[in-house]
């Protein structure tokens, strides 16, 4: 489908505000909307609605059904942000909750991001690249999105002084399938990052970034007792 120039150009929050969209909140770089559904049946009647529109508009959004809710997540990827394309299937997927009884609640969206506060991101951006399986961001890139569309995103701040003998107060615990977590670690390390234990494995290993910056690979294999990390 060939995009017209009207949709290759990115709104800005404001611009999104603009358009009155009553269901739906700009957040980190989409639009985003959860409607209560009231019972599972409900919910995937308005999954199919949206993917009928979607399909008619070559436009495809990340759809998230559970009991009692569904959330909807839209940005023009090809194009880096949200788009008129986005705002017009945000209202038809309106209509469709709205035909259906679905109840919007804004107030029930978050995004959740996690900020490292690190002297220098490029050094230890490859190994949380290679800990959460994700790919490594562009050169200069300050921010690890996740490509399965969770919203969970890494992002690094830069803070000269982010060095202190203060122990780690918390770390990432990474659940991965048995059979891959060994290669998840050696990614790790190769990475630049440092095996620190593997004494509870095949429960859990424990890594660390260039800095010390401590996660553990678990799996439900084994032993799952606490390790101490950031001594």
């Amino acid at each position: 489908m060939t995009i017209p120039d009207s949709d290759k150009v990115t709104l800005s929050p404001a611009d999104v505000a603009g358009e009155l969209l009553d269901d739906w909140r700009y957040l980190t770089g989409s639009l985003q909307a959860q409607f209560a559904t009231g019972d599972f049946a409900t919910g995937l009647r308005l999954v199919e609605a949206v993917g009928a529109s979607a399909e008619e508009a070559d436009h495809h959004p990340d759809v998230d059904l559970r009991y009692p809710a569904v959330t909807i997540r839209l940005s023009s990827h090809d194009i880096g942000g949200v788009t008129q394309r986005d705002v017009r299937l945000a209202r038809e997927i309106s209509d469709h909750a709205g035909r259906l009884g679905a109840t919007p609640r804004p107030d029930e969206l978050r995004v959740v991001e996690l900020a490292l506060d690190t002297r220098a991101h490029a050094e230890v951006a490859p190994f949380w690249a290679a800990v959460l399986g994700r790919p490594a961001p562009p050169e200069g890139d300050d921010m690890l999105d996740d490509p399965a569309g969770t919203g969970l995103g890494v992002w690094f701040q830069e803070a000269p002084d982010a060095t202190s003998p203060v122990p780690q107060r918390w770390h990432l615990d990474v659940h991965v399938a048995p059979e891959v977590a060994e290669a998840r670690v050696r990614e790790a390390v190769a990475a630049g990052g440092t095996l620190v234990s593997d004494g509870r494995a095949p429960g859990f290993w424990v890594v660390a970034d260039a800095h010390g910056n401590q996660a553990c690979i678990c799996t439900s294999a084994g032993s799952t007792e606490e390790v101490p990390v950031g001594d």
